[in-house]
């Protein structure tokens, strides 16, 4: 993993975790504005993702790492953005939800926010740093947070 300095996120929380993992998937997106991009290709996405929460869990953890990078890699990883139905399902507020970075990065929040609200002691994502290419990266931070 290449070391990388984050965006911080101001927080009064007690913890902070953060946790760095990559995957590789490939993907399209299927609009004229996309250009090159409507087609399909892939790249290795590198993920660094900011748990914050003022209690530790039974075994002393805000949240177990593994958990974190399973929730995401173990899904995405080796497969095509595109058939994966968080990607392809319509909504009434967002007809589609193309695997952009911009909406990947909001999707690994979403996933990582689930499963962290079922936590005893709830902590948060505050934010999901998604570098899709050595020059391009989007930061995620839900309102709010």
């Amino acid at each position: 993993m290449i070391q990388q300095i984050y965006p911080s996120v101001n927080h009064t929380h007690m913890y902070e975790l953060n946790k760095d993992f990559h995957f590789a998937a490939a993907h399209f997106v299927p609009t004229h504005d996309a250009g090159a991009c409507a087609n399909i290709h892939g790249h290795t996405y590198f993920v660094n993702v900011t748990v914050a929460g003022d209690e530790l869990n039974d075994s002393g953890f805000l949240v177990n790492f593994a958990d974190i990078k399973k929730l995401i890699h173990k899904r995405y990883d080796h497969t095509l953005l595109n058939e994966h139905d968080e990607f392809t399902e319509e909504f009434d507020s967002e007809p589609y939800r193309y695997p952009t970075t911009e909406v990947v990065a909001r999707t690994i929040w979403e996933t990582i926010e689930n499963y962290l609200a079922k936590q005893p002691n709830r902590p948060r994502c505050l934010q999901v740093f998604l570098r899709e290419t050595p020059t391009s990266y989007i930061v995620f931070r839900p309102r709010g947070n």
